[in-house]
């Protein structure tokens, strides 16, 4: 089975003004860590909601300095369950962003295989996660994760 998951992150930013500097300075600050082992997650701006449920800006900045809410998309593949893939990208995600929460906000299962590109290779897009990469050595429990080469 293959998974798309999104996470969210937040991400603390240093020495800004605005939350608009601080979402550009957040999504550089990911992308550098994620680079170049994981390009293939998508960063985007994350939502943020008051307790009444109005829409907050994606960052809150006091004293200048930011934290903002940003979502990681990946795609998990060969994986037994959606929980094994919420822990395939967790692991994988967590490993780079070293301090940084992360919060598994959806798993769904992808449908359609003509979202793969093929690579040069012909196979499809070799540099996603995959669950079954690496066993774990009681036999494969579904923390077992790796990535393809």
């Amino acid at each position: 089975m293959d998974c798309r998951v999104v996470v969210e992150a937040a991400v603390p930013v240093y020495d800004v003004e605005t939350a608009d500097e601080a979402v550009r300075i957040a999504i550089s600050k990911t992308g550098e860590m994620l680079n170049p082992d994981l390009n293939y997650v998508e960063i985007e701006t994350g939502r943020r909601t008051s307790p009444g449920g109005e829409e907050l800006p994606p960052a809150f900045v006091a004293a200048d300095e930011a934290l903002v809410a940003l979502r990681l998309r990946m795609d998990v593949f060969n994986v037994d369950r959606e929980k094994h893939a919420s822990r395939v990208a967790r692991k994988e995600i967590g490993q780079r962003l070293r301090n940084i929460p992360l919060k598994v906000l959806s798993v769904e299962e992808i449908e359609d295989d003509s979202e793969a590109e093929p690579s040069p290779d012909g196979s499809a897009d070799g540099d996603q996660a995959s669950g079954d990469a690496i066993d774990s050595a009681d036999g494969g429990d579904d923390d077992a994760t790796g990535v393809r080469d």
